[in-house]
């Protein structure tokens, strides 16, 4: 099958053209980080329209995207902002123009109304719903990221044990949430393909662990990685609450479970990425 593979150097995309093209498909790459010809924002966009085009099926996991810490400079939100609105009217007009099934990446957040991330990848939501795509949404996933000024939360505690030595938080650390490892992500994108029409638009496909950890337990668990090497880190909780909480996230619905589990315990799929991280500081 040609797979058109959009964000595929972002943290997702990355593993998924592996993961892909080791199952045998013609996957085609097309990220930001591969050239000026490859701006999802550019309207119009010739080289995109000649990909959707000649592709059988389209997975839309770009998003112009940080992890908190990065969005907390409201600079960055405005052009994440007009970034993201330009990314959506280029791509799903073109889906719609051509007729492509495909898969648009939205979010746990995407009910939270103060949240910009939220809110954009409600619009994402909308527009797929009326082009009959499906939407997956994703519940922390992690694993080796490009651009580790963006990182999110277990990439950012890991560059701060290697840089600093002190795994700093911008809560107490006891908010919780479900990670879930890149490659299990990789695998569940690969049963909403391979069974896209078993699947509506309102279906709540929920790619996500199942399992709550807090905040405070992956610093701990990056600490003792960081013990097994021989290096003293600390972890230092902040004094605040998660703010994020005066919005409900959505709640997990098991329904994709009849055609996906996730395998990876928090403990092997950390430890993987440090491991992965650590060839970069070694």
């Amino acid at each position: 099958m040609k797979i058109l593979n959009l964000g595929s150097s972002g943290q997702i995309g990355a593993y998924l053209t592996e993961y892909l093209r080791e199952k045998g498909h013609e996957v085609t790459e097309y990220d930001k980080n591969l050239g000026p010809q490859y701006n999802l924002c550019a309207i119009p966009s010739t080289w995109l329209e000649h990909c959707i085009k000649e592709s059988d099926f389209v997975f839309f996991l770009a998003f112009d995207v940080g992890g908190s810490r990065y969005l907390k400079k409201y600079q960055h939100t405005f052009g994440f902002i007009d970034n993201n609105t330009r990314m959506m009217a280029n791509v799903f007009g073109l889906i719609e123009k051509y007729g492509k099934p495909f898969v648009f990446a939205s979010s746990q957040m995407s009910n939270m109304s103060y949240s910009p991330y939220g809110v954009m990848k409600r619009v994402g939501e909308l527009y797929t719903k009326s082009l009959g795509g499906k939407i997956v949404h994703f519940w922390n996933v992690y694993g080796i990221e490009n651009d580790l000024e963006k990182a999110h939360v277990i990439t950012d505690f890991i560059k701060k044990g290697f840089e600093t030595g002190d795994i700093s938080m911008l809560t107490d650390g006891t908010e919780q949430r479900e990670f879930l490892y890149a490659e299990d992500c990789c695998e569940a994108l690969e049963a909403v393909m391979n069974n896209y029409n078993e699947f509506s638009s309102d279906d709540n496909l929920h790619i996500t662990s199942f399992k709550q950890t807090s905040i405070l337990e992956i610093g701990e668990i990056i600490q003792s990685l960081f013990k097994d090497i021989g290096k003293d880190v600390t972890v230092s909780p902040a004094k605040s609450k998660d703010e994020v909480q005066k919005d409900k996230r959505n709640e997990a619905d098991t329904f994709i479970t009849q055609w996906w589990k996730p395998k990876t315990s928090i403990q092997d799929g950390v430890a993987n990425v440090f491991n992965d991280m650590k060839k970069i500081y070694d």
